[in-house]
């Protein structure tokens, strides 16, 4: 049996408070699939279903936004969601050893997601950082300035946080 999904009251209540924020219903959309990442978890086809529903657009146009962003949590991501930004000023100042040193400890690739569901490593496009490169956005935190002894401490961080039950 499908599992029908709807925005609690208090989300629902944010939802049309930004609409009354935005030209057209289509212009919410970024926003609004925030607000269905924060209530549902992760956007997956049946979130993007939902939210293509509730906004009267194309769900071919809300799964082409999904799939274009990389911020927004996918059904399949780990409790971790590492990227890793490749870009030119993280290349040149060694981004691709962090995503190997990443795939060493963790014995994932890019696009991957470890066994046990706790990991997910993506290379992504710019995160605004270029100053500070090599750096990796693990879900909302920024990294910056890494060495590979940074990488092999976040790993370890996460893996204790894990064990202990904390978020």
């Amino acid at each position: 049996m499908a599992v029908t999904l709807s925005f609690s009251p208090s989300t629902m209540k944010q939802y049309e408070w930004l609409l009354t924020r935005y030209p057209t219903r289509r212009a919410a959309l970024l926003p609004t699939l925030r607000l269905a990442e924060s209530e549902f978890g992760e956007i997956g086809v049946p979130e993007m279903r939902y939210v293509a529903d509730l906004m009267e657009i194309p769900p071919a146009f809300v799964f082409g936004v999904v799939t274009f962003y990389t911020h927004y949590r996918r059904a399949g991501t780990g409790k971790y969601h590492i990227q890793v930004c490749s870009t030119l000023s993280c290349a040149l100042r060694g981004s691709e050893d962090v995503v190997t040193r990443i795939t060493e400890r963790l014995g994932i690739v890019p696009g991957e997601t470890t066994d046990c569901g706790l990991f997910s490593l993506s290379k992504v496009e710019c995160l605004g950082s270029c100053d500070t490169a090599p750096m990796l956005q693990m879900n909302d935190d920024y990294h910056e300035d890494l060495s590979i002894d940074d990488v092999d401490q976040l790993i370890e961080q996460l893996r204790e946080s894990a064990k202990g039950g904390s978020n």
